[in-house]
């Protein structure tokens, strides 16, 4: 029986001990427990860690400095610095709180202070390059569009995975039906083998036919041990595929074999749907359309580099009661417009050739994208429009082909019939059978051939095989 952590949907039992492994179930046990389709569901959270980690460019900081020199007996300087910076996204603005204390003999004269401490709130804001978009918020935007590609990358892994499974099932369903046919007709070999021999001993057959009966059997016999290490190795195929829900590899029972193959007859509604949704959500394009954007979101940015650095800082100013101090010290020194610390910055490189070269190197890249990005589009819809066209030229091989298996099988009977009144020899008894197991397993080959064509046609379109 199949292991029930599997989770396969048995349909129906095809003989005695036999249990049939449908297409769909086996689809459905990839696509859950895969290590593929694993791995493919971790890209997007890989791009979720990028995302925050440029949401930590946000992140609001502590500061501290502390410095202190003593020599000879003597306070050199002792200096302490504590503060809070909190970045805010309009404007790529910083507010600061910080408070610092300086004292000592040699203090620089900029840094002393009439009060024991001095507290200033203030901001730090570009007026230029920065306001409409910086580094922090680029790489921020870059970094949630980075999801959409992981999701894309996520879909084309899956797909994959399922397709490559699909064809590994009809190779399979092929080495089974064709262990099936060569069994068969060596059963019958080894059966009208002793048959003729019989009747050879009670003289009723020539001798010959014995020898080539015999031929004939032995011939069967080679040919079906070849089908069964055919067989064994689309097993082995097949259990690469096959795990369970504790990610340990699961083999494939021997007692279980393919389903018949049924056709899904595709029509032009189907293909429609299929060229629409290829031409909106293929992951390829998705890809492609997703770049375009963080091109875009690139320029927009390499375009504010071309603006000269003007950074603006302006504080208030509070400082530290004296104990015992004056009765009007807070109008002196609490926190007013005329205590406060401002600077302007500017920065502007005179010939922008950084800048400029890069803000081009960004805009041919986005030229490359759309043009790789028709290409592309073209190239799926055409190769969407041949799978369909490579399905409804095997629909017609098979409905050919089926009628020439039962015409050989009519022709194969009336052969036998002759052989039993005189009328015909063994050999053309044998030849009309090979050719019967031939034509059959070409049969089985193109119900095959045209399921993969099926999984091709799906996968082409940027989705997996209906499971």
């Amino acid at each position: 029986m199949i292991p029930a952590v599997l989770l396969l949907t048995v349909l129906w039992t095809a003989e005695p001990d036999t249990t049939v492994l449908t297409a769909r179930s086996f689809y459905e046990v990839v696509a859950q427990n895969h290590p593929l389709v694993r791995q493919a569901a971790l890209f997007n959270d890989e791009a979720r860690q990028e995302v925050l980690q440029a949401q930590g460019a946000f992140d609001p900081k502590l500061l501290g400095e502390y410095y202190r020199k003593d020599f000879g007996n003597k306070l050199y300087y002792d200096k302490w610095l504590s503060g809070l910076s909190v970045p805010v996204w309009l404007g790529g603005a910083d507010i600061k709180v910080t408070h610092e204390r300086n004292r000592g003999s040699f203090v620089n004269a900029e840094d002393r202070m009439s009060t024991p401490g001095l507290t200033a709130v203030g901001i730090n804001i570009p007026v230029g390059q920065g306001l409409l978009i910086d580094a922090r918020r680029n790489a921020l935007r870059q970094a949630e569009l980075a999801v959409t590609l992981a999701d894309a990358d996520r879909l084309k892994l899956i797909n994959k995975t399922l397709f490559d499974a699909a064809k590994t099932y009809w190779d399979w369903y092929v080495a089974y039906q064709q262990y099936v046919l060569i069994q068969e007709g060596y059963q019958l070999a080894d059966v009208r083998y002793r048959a003729v021999r019989q009747r050879a001993l009670l003289g009723d057959a020539a001798a010959i036919d014995t020898t080539e009966a015999l031929i004939t059997a032995q011939d069967r016999l080679v040919q079906r041990q070849q089908a069964e290490v055919d067989l064994q190795n689309a097993r082995l195929r097949m259990s690469a595929f096959l795990w369970n829900t504790n990610n340990q590899p699961v083999d494939l029972p021997a007692n279980v074999v393919p389903q018949a193959s049924g056709l899904a007859l595709a029509n032009e509604e189907v293909l429609q749907s299929l060229l629409n949704r290829a031409a909106e959500q293929h992951p390829d394009l998705t890809k492609l359309d997703t770049k375009f954007r963080q091109l875009v979101l690139e320029e927009r940015f390499r375009r504010e580099m071309l603006k000269p650095q003007v950074n603006v800082n302006a504080s208030l100013l509070s400082g530290t009661a004296l104990v015992g101090g004056p009765n009007d010290w807070p109008m002196y020194y609490s926190f007013r417009p005329a205590n406060h610390k401002i600077g302007v910055d500017l920065v502007f490189p005179l010939f922008l050739r950084k800048e400029r070269g890069k803000l081009r190197q960004v805009q041919i890249k986005a030229q490359q994208v759309t043009l790789e990005r028709q290409q592309t589009g073209r190239f799926i819809l055409n190769a969407v429009q041949g799978a369909y066209n490579e399905l409804k030229a095997l629909e017609n091989q098979i409905a050919v082909q089926q009628q020439a298996v039962a015409n050989q099988r009519v022709l194969l009977r009336a052969e036998q019939q002759k052989f039993e009144i005189g009328e015909s020899s063994l050999f053309l008894v044998n030849a009309r059978e090979a050719k019967l197991i031939d034509m059959a397993v070409k049969l089985a080959q193109l119900r095959a051939k045209y399921q993969k064509a099926v999984a091709e046609l799906y996968f082409t379109a940027g989705t997996s095989t209906p499971i």
